[in-house]
């Protein structure tokens, strides 16, 4: 009867492969036995066995990457602006780092006049594309004009020129016009937007900045303002031009336009914003100087000499101020 080779039994010298698979099999599984059982608590105890993960860092917390605050502003002469700036509201304030430099009845509500015409391009931008086509249907703006013509078919861009350059009423006004459920919408979304600015104390009834009870800002809120307009590269190119000339889109009418703001290449670095003035608001100036490294925002408002006050606060920024770089702790 010949021998039955099983599993559990067999000859070893008729079967060598067997045998070398239980042994090394059985090897294996005590090696694998042994690592798990010494290995894994030495792992424990010297963290330099094991790979490195962020929650090693900061005693088991993930490592938080703090950002380089920015340059901070000081005022190394103590020197402030006196009776020398005329303006009823001011407010001076370093971009980078968001400080004030300068307020003076930052929190009171004046007429903004034209500077609401910024608002109404963000407002604007945020509706329509650049090269959307409005038909113009009335001329019947009064004050600063670029002079647009009944009929005439425009893109939004070259009304926007005509609106942040040449400060044209008309151009403001037939932007919200042609806004997407009319002029009323459009003065509604003009306070949503300024609402989403935290430009929480000011409310807008019209795009041009024509004097009404209700149509008033603060200092402060124009300043957020200012920050928005800056950041947005469409608005910041048209505001720092000096002159251009648009046309309608057949090249019918053309309007010449000027910067209003007299500061526009004459003050080394200005780079615009906007103008405003009537006879309720009096003189009003937003300003962006970018000199030396440095950006700062003026705005002065109810003003008796716009350009002179803000000529004057430059320079007292510029001449008394350093900016101390502070090391992340």
């Amino acid at each position: 009867m010949a021998n039955a080779h099983t599993f559990f039994r067999f000859t070893p010298r008729r079967n060598p492969k067997l045998v070398v698979f239980i042994v090394g099999g059985t090897a294996l599984l005590i090696f694998v036995l042994f690592f798990a059982y010494f290995f894994a608590p030495l792992q424990m105890m010297f963290p330099v066995l094991r790979q490195k993960t962020p929650e090693d860092n900061l005693g088991g917390k993930p490592e938080v990457m703090f950002p380089t605050p920015a340059p901070y502003p000081v005022n190394a002469s103590g020197i402030v602006p006196g009776g020398e700036v005329s303006a009823g509201g001011v407010i001076v304030l370093d971009v980078p780092s968001h400080m004030y430099l300068y307020k003076r009845n930052e929190d009171i509500k004046l007429s903004p006049a034209s500077t609401t015409k910024l608002l109404t391009a963000l407002v604007a931008l945020d509706a329509y594309k650049p090269d959307d086509v409005i038909t113009i249907k009335t001329n019947g703006s009064t004050g600063q004009v670029m002079g647009l013509v009944p009929g005439e078919r425009i893109t939004v861009e070259n009304l926007l020129y005509g609106a942040l350059i040449q400060s044209g009423n008309d151009a403001a006004l037939a932007l919200a016009s042609e806004y997407p459920g009319g002029y009323d919408k459009f003065i509604e979304a003009m306070n949503v937007k300024a609402k989403s600015l935290f430009m929480v104390n000011s409310n807008f009834t019209n795009p041009a900045g024509y004097d009404n009870p209700e149509h008033k800002v603060t200092p402060l809120d124009l300043a957020m303002l200012a920050l928005a307009a800056i950041e947005n590269k469409t608005i910041a190119k048209m505001v720092a031009i000096p002159q251009i000339t648009v046309s309608d889109v057949t090249h019918t009418y053309f309007h010449k336009l000027a910067n209003v703001n007299q500061l526009v290449g004459k003050i080394p670095g200005v780079a615009g914003i906007k103008t405003g003035w009537t006879e309720q608001a009096g003189e009003n100036l937003m300003t962006y100087v970018e000199r030396d490294g440095r950006r700062v925002i003026f705005i002065v408002l109810h003003s008796r000499d716009r350009f002179g006050d803000t000529t004057k606060l430059i320079s007292w920024v510029f001449d008394n101020f350093r900016w101390d770089t502070i090391s992340p702790l």
